[in-house]
């Protein structure tokens, strides 16, 4: 027999992009970038890589702890600790290579093949895969819009395999922030059932109306938290994220064990440069949350739908510009088509989610305000609101 790939691999999906990557490829016109959720800024002052000097500091060439260096796992776990929940321990803090190596950590730990986890949808478009590629199978519970009977949903949900809930809050791609009354709901839910809770809170950082609620603060002893300087502190390609986890019998060690065994450890500059935005990169957030928070603003008032309460997203029903003749698919894929041929990428809305083939997903913060608020209008002709 000739060898096989894992068919829990090929599981997994491609590129959301899989049927537009022709077209792209043969694009001879400029197009804005609102597909990825990345940012135009440039990092803190003396955080981006290049200005990091080798003799302050670890060497750069050199490995850290696998669990990451000392100094910023003390750092991120005053910052986890405060304001609202007791302190942590920095060795309950494990640095990873960005939210994407600690959440794949997390799901190699905890998940035997076969294992569910229940996924609120819409979610990061990544997890889906993360789960598969351990085994695991994600079960879809929606929540654009059901806030109110979600907890019931949730728990209607959990089957004799279900190992964890992971949530997004705040929300990539909606912008959405789950209450603390939720949150609390979904926090006895996975006790009564002894579940884990996977916290994927990036855009905790990036919330424009407060600090948002955490579900750790109604289930501490369920709750791997996890974050990242990508989206923070503009730092997306420093690969640099961590996990705070509960003080949970193994979970350390295990954690310990999945992420030295799958990347050894986050890049030792990205923690270098992760630190000092710690100790120094507080004007520059406050200053990129007025930004970001504006350009939504802006986004979302020329598109005719609310202002996103937090993160760098817009998720857009665009139903009422799709062709009736074709399937949700085909007919999502020739509005994307056609909004590539206006000068505008976006990622669709079936890779957040199976229950959103008529979305699209923009991020308001990969380009500079003007080229973002041109391909806006733009998009509101496409979509009949001129």
């Amino acid at each position: 027999m000739a060898p096989q790939i894992a068919q829990r691999i090929n599981d997994i999906g491609g590129s959301v992009f899989s049927r537009l990557a022709g077209r792209i490829a043969g694009l001879r016109h400029p197009v804005a970038p609102l597909h990825v959720g990345d940012t135009y800024l440039r990092p803190p002052a003396g955080c981006a890589l290049h200005e990091l000097d080798p003799e302050d500091g670890p060497p750069l060439n050199r490995y850290l702890a696998p669990q990451g260096a000392v100094e910023l796992r003390a750092a991120l776990a005053a910052r986890a600790g405060a304001p609202s929940l007791p302190p942590i321990d920095p060795d309950r803090v494990v640095v990873t290579p960005g939210a994407t190596g600690a959440l794949s950590a997390i799901a190699a730990a905890t998940l035997e093949p076969g294992d569910e986890v229940i996924v609120l949808a819409p979610y990061w478009p990544l997890i889906v895969g993360l789960i598969r590629a351990q085994g695991g199978r994600p079960v879809e519970v929606p929540v654009l819009g059901l806030e109110a009977a979600l907890v019931e949903r949730v728990a209607a949900a959990v089957g004799p395999r279900t190992v964890a809930i992971y949530l997004n809050s705040p929300n990539n791609p909606s912008g959405a922030i789950l209450s603390a009354e939720t949150l609390a709901g979904i926090a006895e839910v996975a006790r009564r059932h002894g579940l884990w809770i996977w916290a994927d809170e990036v855009y905790a950082e990036l919330s424009y109306v407060g600090p948002p609620p955490r579900v750790a603060a109604a289930a501490p002893e369920l709750t791997i938290s996890v974050g990242s300087f990508s989206k923070a502190y503009g730092m997306a390609g420093h690969r640099c994220g961590w996990a705070v986890l509960p003080e949970a019998p193994g979970l350390r060690d295990a954690l310990w064990k999945t992420s030295t065994h799958q990347s050894y450890g986050a890049p030792t500059a990205a923690q270098v440069a992760g630190l000092r935005a710690l100790e120094r990169g507080g004007a520059w957030l406050d200053a990129a949350r007025i930004a970001y928070a504006d350009a939504g603003r802006a986004a979302a008032v020329r598109l005719g739908v609310p202002s996103p309460a937090a993160g760098t997203f817009l998720f857009l029903d665009v139903g009422e510009a799709l062709r009736p003749d074709l399937s949700e698919d085909d007919a999502l894929h020739d509005f994307l088509v056609r909004c590539l041929d206006a000068g505008l990428l976006l990622a669709p809305g079936r890779s957040c989610g199976a229950d959103y083939g008529r979305y699209v997903r923009l991020c308001f913060t990969s380009a500079p305000p003007a080229v973002v608020a041109a391909a806006v209008d733009r998009l509101a002709g496409l979509m009949g609101r001129g």
